[in-house]
């Protein structure tokens, strides 16, 4: 019975992570998303592509329904020991390969955030400080992803009841951290190829948004992936 329950868990959660912001406001706009920009349809590129307000928009509902899956999930599937991390780490996967798009959809950091939040505000609050402090440090958004991706198992399990009982929604301790650690590989793979893109110098600075000549500093950028 707890295969089934944290099986329609999983379920529950791919098919609410699959619902794309991004790509659902691109289409009522007459495009899709993938086609512009970085290519990818998450909060990231909505921002490059439509602007602060649409980007930051996505993002919001991204974590929002993350977090609403995982608060849900042990509502719905009562006493199933691990069915809030499994569910979150569902939504990731649905939001990274949604049936409704193909199996392309964005990277799933605003979701991990959004599943961050529903375990411990504090977990993130904690995170936030970390990552706030290498974006100003390194100036990429990139580095979000790639250090959370591998703090954040280490820092569930140690925190969770597994560790200290910090946490207020954790339900699998070290167990819960290794289903959470899957979903941080996925969202740490998705990113690699914005390391590349630092290396050959095509990846945006996050300061990129404040500049007043952004078709120029995109039209660099673009030029450099080209060779």
């Amino acid at each position: 019975m707890i295969v089934l329950k944290l099986t329609l868990a999983a379920l529950f959660g791919y098919l609410i992570g699959g619902i794309n912001p991004s790509y659902i406001v691109g289409r009522l706009r007459g495009f899709d998303i993938r086609q512009k920009g970085s290519g990818n349809a998450g909060a990231s590129n909505a921002v490059i592509v439509m602007g602060k307000v649409v980007g930051i928009s996505s993002a919001l509902l991204d974590i929002l329904k993350a977090a609403g899956v995982v608060w849900l999930a042990p509502v719905i599937f009562r006493g199933t020991p691990m069915v809030a991390e499994v569910a979150g780490v569902s939504c990731i996967f649905g939001h990274v390969f949604p049936v409704y798009m193909r199996f392309r959809g964005g990277k799933g950091l605003a979701c991990l955030g959004g599943v961050l939040l529903a375990v411990d505000f504090r977990l993130l609050l904690i995170l936030l400080a970390i990552e706030i402090l290498l974006i100003l440090l390194f100036d990429y958004i990139c580095v979000c992803p790639l250090t959370a991706s591998v703090i954040i198992p280490f820092l569930y399990g140690i925190l969770g009841d597994g560790g200290f009982g910090f946490l207020l929604n954790a339900s699998g301790g070290w167990w819960g951290a290794g289903i959470i650690a899957i979903g941080c590989i996925l969202v740490f793979c998705k990113h690699i190829g914005n390391l590349r893109r630092i290396k050959n110098g095509t990846e945006l600075h996050l300061s990129y948004l404040w500049k007043k000549d952004k078709d120029e500093e995109l039209a660099r950028v673009q030029e450099n992936m080209k060779k």
